[in-house]
């Protein structure tokens, strides 16, 4: 059965994605700590990062270090936050949050309820911040993955 994370990539459920390239995609979280957090995933579905071939986990990670840059250029952020998990999805994600404090770092602080039109302005500003990063053939120019 495929991960919601698989079903996302692929369509069946909708995704304010800002990031895809052909191993992988970067989208807005539906329960963000802050504006602009987004999970940066491989395409293919690897249950645990320790899984993972060190060339699929050093491209994740590159593309989440490209996603902090545009963070902290569209939303202005001191730090940017960074977590390996996978509890709640089995399939390998990297979170990247724009910061402002240590407290922006609290997982239980999520916004479990975001304002759609906040999130979309939130995706848009990535997306331009990507693209003025040099970064626009792999922007989406819609929500869609490819």
């Amino acid at each position: 059965m495929p991960t919601l994370f698989t079903r996302i990539i692929d369509g069946e459920i909708p995704g304010r994605f800002v990031w895809q390239d052909d191993d992988v995609v970067a989208f807005l979280t539906i329960a963000p700590i802050t504006p602009g957090h987004t999970l940066v995933v491989p395409r293919r579905e690897i249950e645990h990062w320790l899984e993972a071939d060190t060339d699929t986990l050093t491209r994740v990670m590159g593309v989440a270090q490209t996603i902090g840059r545009a963070q902290e250029q569209a939303f202005g952020a001191e730090r940017v936050g960074v977590l390996l998990e996978g509890y709640e999805v089995p399939h390998l994600h990297v979170h990247v949050w724009p910061t402002q404090s240590p407290a922006d770092f609290d997982l239980h602080r999520v916004d479990a309820d975001p304002d759609p039109e906040a999130m979309d302005a939130a995706a848009e500003s990535l997306r331009s911040a990507l693209r003025d990063a040099g970064h626009g053939a792999y922007v989406p120019d819609q929500d869609a993955a490819d």
